[in-house]
């Protein structure tokens, strides 16, 4: 068995028209976020976490924000990359858990979507929690951070 450890943030984009992607679910409320991608923080976050556990290094590396094949790219297809590449290393997902931080907009309504989203692409359970910073400032975009675990194939 083996540990990852994956942590992403976006800040949020002036371009109204750019939809805010989390875990694989269209936002309603809000704006998007900046990124090469479609800039799903949830989604980069477990996917660094597979590529961590199965030892083969981060997003940067697979997935390079100087490539122009994955502007605009969906995040969810890009999970499904990472888990790809660590079953050919020779490990499976168990499981992963991560957490959203973020002022606004609130999770709660998209949580239950996002796990189903994120744990189709894992092919395992994603478990979803969503967290406020509080008084510590914040608005300025999410930050994500996910756990997954691996056991050999």
């Amino acid at each position: 068995m083996r540990v990852g450890q994956g942590i992403d943030v976006h800040p949020f984009s002036d371009d109204p028209g750019r939809p805010l992607m989390l875990g694989g679910v269209r936002i309603s409320e809000g704006g998007g976020l900046v990124g090469h991608s479609d800039a799903d923080a949830v989604a980069h976050a477990v996917a660094d976490a597979v590529l961590g556990a199965a030892g083969l290094g981060d997003l940067g590396d697979h997935f390079p924000d100087t490539d122009d094949a994955w502007v605009g790219a969906d995040s969810i297809e890009i999970l499904r990359a990472c888990v790809a590449k660590a079953v050919a290393a020779g490990w499976r997902p168990v499981n992963a858990d991560c957490t959203v931080v973020l002022d606004a907009p609130r999770l709660a309504p998209y949580r239950a979507a996002m796990a189903e989203r994120l744990s189709g692409a894992l092919g395992a359970p994603v478990n979803v929690k969503a967290t406020r910073p509080e008084s510590l400032g914040g608005g300025e975009g999410v930050l994500c951070v996910a756990v997954v675990l691996l056991e050999p194939v």
